[in-house]
């Protein structure tokens, strides 16, 4: 128990439940490129863009969010990649869905079942 009060703050972070020796730590540090694929889909058109792959990371990112402060010890910083990746995968819907009320996805449509 001495010990644990002689650590230094480093020390206390690498030895900590969720430090860098855990999957606790390096989960969502890794995540953190899906945040970073969600962020540069926004210069894709809307018309590449998956609904259902983004469907699939918006409740990927609201399952985790949850979990990760009902799990002991609480992971805030996978909560925070997950609501990041919940956040992204909204954006990217809401263009999903405003390019398909589009009069221009409409006329695509008309097209391809003429």
């Amino acid at each position: 128990m001495a010990a644990a009060a002689s650590q230094s703050a480093f020390q206390k972070f690498i030895n900590s439940p969720a430090g860098p020796k855990t999957i606790h730590f390096w989960a969502p540090a890794m995540k953190w490129a899906l945040v970073i694929a969600g962020i540069s889909d926004l210069q894709r058109p809307a018309e590449k863009l998956s609904l259902s792959q983004t469907a699939s990371l918006l409740a990927t990112g609201l399952i985790w969010t949850r979990y990760s402060m009902v799990i002991i010890p609480k992971n805030y910083s996978l909560g925070t990649v997950n609501l990041f990746v919940a956040g992204t995968s909204l954006m990217q819907m809401g263009r999903i869905f405003n390019y398909r009320m589009s009069d221009e996805y409409k006329q695509k449509q008309l097209q391809a079942a003429a």
